[in-house]
């Protein structure tokens, strides 16, 4: 009985489960929503309470699902179709690393990384595509969410004319303006950066 009342008096947040977090074995239970399956394990793709439904009654996968049911903490989670704003924060040369800040023009409360890989940076000529020539570490980006890559990190796509680089500054220090798909140019120096440049609205 004692655990029960430590149980309530701690909030009752001891189901409460993080991005990675492992839920269980896919032999025995499905991944629902806020869950994803690697291998035989199923882990959390989002903050919340760990929730396990049974199957329906008649189903032929008598299996349980898990699903992680978001707190009201945590503010928006990036979905596959989101469209996000993300700081990069490391390229390399097949990669490149953001931290993502907003999703659907809402805030985040936790954070959240994206990875744009070299195949999803632009629609053409992707065997081309130089990742240094197209972001650099503090740029901000608008992406895709294309799916949860693994436990820590979301795949991001700017592979339209209306995403990739927004907002960037140059070596110089300067603001750096779009003057074409390809081409950023600092207001102060004058001098052109490359970059993958999203359509101005």
């Amino acid at each position: 009985m004692a655990a029960t009342a430590m149980d309530h008096d701690g909030g009752g947040d001891d189901d409460v489960v993080t991005p990675g977090e492992l839920l269980g074995n896919s032999l025995t239970l499905v991944a629902g929503r806020g869950a994803y399956a690697e291998g035989r394990s199923v882990r959390a793709s989002v903050t919340g309470r760990r929730r396990i439904v049974p199957p329906a009654p008649g189903s032929d996968d008598q299996r349980s699902t898990v699903e992680v049911v978001g707190h009201k903490a945590h503010g928006a989670v990036p979905q596959p179709g989101s469209v996000v704003i993300a700081r990069v924060t490391k390229v390399m040369a097949r990669m490149a690393n953001a931290d993502i800040m907003c999703v659907d023009s809402k805030a985040i409360k936790e954070k959240f990384t994206g990875l744009i890989r070299q195949q999803d940076v632009r629609a053409t000529e992707i065997d081309k595509v130089d990742m240094y020539q197209s972001y650099r570490p503090g740029d901000i980006v608008r992406a895709v969410v294309l799916s949860l890559g693994d436990a820590r990190a979301y795949y991001l796509s700017t592979a339209k004319n209306e995403l990739g680089v927004v907002s960037a500054q140059s070596i110089a220090g300067g603001t750096l303006v779009p003057i074409s798909w390809t081409e950023m140019q600092c207001d102060l120096t004058g001098q052109i950066e490359l970059r993958k440049v999203a359509k101005v609205e």
